[in-house]
């Protein structure tokens, strides 16, 4: 079974910084694009950043300048910088991911980690 696993969310001040880390497991061959969603309470599922295989990046304009995703094929991994955090980005972070194994192509999320920015 594959899984996407989170980790580094955590409470943080206003002007601080986390890394999130997406790690794949199970039996893939590879990662493909992978991207960072976050969902504050009582809004919809928004798109924060992509990085494609061949390291081409996207960005939401909210967070552009301030955010740095980026992606390390051999460790299966993705991981997004969060810089000069605001109240703002508080929310769940999801990792979406794009692999392959023996049974074809597949998509799969991972189960989010919670970015609070509180004074």
């Amino acid at each position: 079974q594959v899984q996407l696993v989170e980790s580094g969310g955590g409470l943080v001040q206003p002007g601080g910084s986390l890394r999130l880390s997406c790690v794949a497991s199970g039996r893939i061959y590879s990662i493909g694009d992978m991207a960072w969603f976050r969902q504050a309470p009582g809004k919809q599922r928004e798109l924060v950043a992509s990085i494609a295989n061949d390291g081409y990046t996207d960005y939401a304009d909210s967070v552009k300048g301030r955010f740095t995703i980026s992606r390390d094929d051999a460790k299966k991994s993705a991981y997004l910088q969060m810089n000069s955090l605001k109240p703002g980005d508080t929310a769940v972070y999801y990792c979406k991911g794009r692999y392959t194994s023996q049974y074809g192509a597949g998509e799969v999320w991972g189960q989010g980690t919670q970015v609070t920015v509180s004074s």
